[in-house]
């Protein structure tokens, strides 16, 4: 009997969408490729509100804190759905990385860098285990990414713990973000 120990599924809000499970490209392939779950659009920094604050700041203009606290509120990455969610072993994380071509060509990143999803986010309540791509568009034009697309991709890696480890109690009540808290 085989036991199946890391995998993808689709949530249950896209069951009837026909998402495709992530998969890798080539035979030597580290990383599964996530597509959009949706057409989702992604608009262009420099079309937001916080471009206002540096022209004040180029022109030497006072600004207040709630100017600042405005154009911050702009500036944040956008979750792109992707309807799957990942199961694994408890001592193992999904790596979520940007796909290597998307800065140059598309003019997507991943503003954190990497993302990282838990074991314990699968099937969360908050949001059934859901995995989204915090992306930024930072080209001149919006753009659309179109359902199916490639937007990222997810490694599963093993972990250690620390030998003299004070054990976490908490356990995880909700979705993106929640560990944190």
């Amino acid at each position: 009997m085989v036991v199946v120990s890391r995998g993808f599924e689709v949530v249950t809000k896209y069951r009837d969408k026909q998402i495709s499970l992530p998969k890798r490209a080539t035979q030597r392939a580290a990383g599964y490729d996530f597509c959009a779950a949706e057409d989702f659009k992604l608009p262009s920094i420099w079309k937001m509100n916080f471009i206002k604050i540096l022209w004040n700041i180029y022109r030497h203009k006072e600004l207040t804190e709630g100017d600042y606290t405005k154009a911050q509120k702009e500036l944040k990455p956008l979750l792109v759905p992707t309807g799957i969610k990942a199961y694994m072993q408890p001592d193992e994380f999904l790596l979520l990385a940007n796909r290597s071509s998307n800065p140059l060509k598309r003019k997507l990143v991943l503003p954190n860098g990497v993302g990282v999803v838990d074991a314990d986010y699968y099937n969360n309540e908050g949001n059934e285990g859901e995995i989204f791509f915090q992306l930024l568009n930072f080209g001149v034009k919006d753009l659309t990414i179109k359902r199916g697309e490639r937007i990222g991709q997810g490694i599963f890696i093993p972990f250690l713990l620390a030998e003299n480890e004070n054990k976490p109690q908490m356990q995880r009540q909700g979705g993106f973000g929640s560990s944190g808290k």
